[in-house]
């Protein structure tokens, strides 16, 4: 699997307006076809943010439930479902943050932001050690992944500190999180330095907000990531001027992993690198592997 990379597509977001792009999928129906449609275009995984009827974010476990439904309706897709703890600015109670991971067996991975930080002048972006302690035993409760978001190089500490205390679990899945004003600057040094120090065995990938997107994700793939992240969550633009789509941002994110020599790991592929059991689905997946697939 050393040759094979994961796509994850961020499609949503808590934020980002509807205003700065109107490709941005709001409601369950947008946000499931949204996520569909890059799957179809080459992303392993999708994570999953939702919205409120006014835009903003929301951890409603309803929504959550009707959105998956609504992917795994279409019976061709196997892609992994990776789902937010975080889905609110400041974030709501530890109950709401976890309640769709209790109750909604289909959810594969989910978002594990590794501590507490000022996120940009705006909010204190709010991860306790008592949350921290009671997501990550969750997460052991119900089967599900965490996505340990790393955004600066404390929160590596925190990570190894868990993981010795047994509330993590092996192989830690690492996404370095950089640009985020209050975390660590998007540069290629500095994500040098987080792979440098992360925990033994990790898989990781990385991903650059706005215009730095683009180099962290040649500088991810140049020092032997095992994914990147791309979607209007993290970045608006395509390029000067132009409004992104996910599907623009998912094909062009398989170019890229292309021309450095690699191949995008199909859902399946992604499962096997996490550590995530396989998907059970209809004799229409394999069809679909069968002619080529992503």
């Amino acid at each position: 699997m050393s040759n094979k990379i994961m796509i994850t597509a961020a499609l949503t977001g808590a934020v980002t307006p509807k205003e700065l792009n109107d490709s941005i999928p709001l409601t369950p129906e947008e946000i499931a076809e949204d996520a569909y449609q890059c799957w179809k275009a080459g992303a392993s995984i999708v994570h999953l943010h939702m919205r409120d009827e006014a835009g903003k974010g929301s951890m409603d476990a309803a929504r959550f439930r009707k959105t998956i439904e609504l992917l795994r309706a279409y019976e061709d897709c196997d892609v992994v479902i990776c789902c937010t703890s975080s889905g609110t600015y400041p974030p709501v109670g530890s109950a709401e943050r976890m309640a769709h991971f209790k109750s909604i067996p289909e959810i594969e991975m989910g978002s594990y932001d590794a501590g507490t930080f000022n996120w940009g002048c705006d909010v204190v972006f709010d991860n306790t050690p008592q949350f921290l302690t009671e997501l990550g035993m969750c997460y052991q409760e119900y089967d599900v992944k965490a996505e340990l978001e790393i955004f600066d190089m404390g929160m590596l500490g925190n990570v190894k500190h868990y993981l010795k205390k047994g509330v993590l679990q092996t192989p830690p899945y690492c996404q370095f999180v950089l640009g985020v004003l209050g975390g660590m600057e998007a540069s290629v040094e500095n994500l040098q330095y987080l792979v440098r120090h992360m925990p033994e065995g990790s898989i990781w990938s990385a991903f650059g907000i706005g215009k730095d997107h683009m180099p962290i994700m040649y500088a991810a793939l140049a020092l032997g990531a095992n994914g990147i992240r791309v979607g209007l969550e993290d970045c608006v633009m395509y390029s000067k001027g132009v409004k992104a789509t996910n599907v623009m941002l998912v094909e062009r994110a398989v170019r890229v992993v292309e021309a450095f020599g690699k191949a995008v790991a199909t859902p399946a592929e992604a499962r096997k690198i996490l550590g995530i059991k396989q998907l059970i689905r209809q004799t229409a997946l394999e069809e679909h592997s069968e002619i080529g697939g992503i």
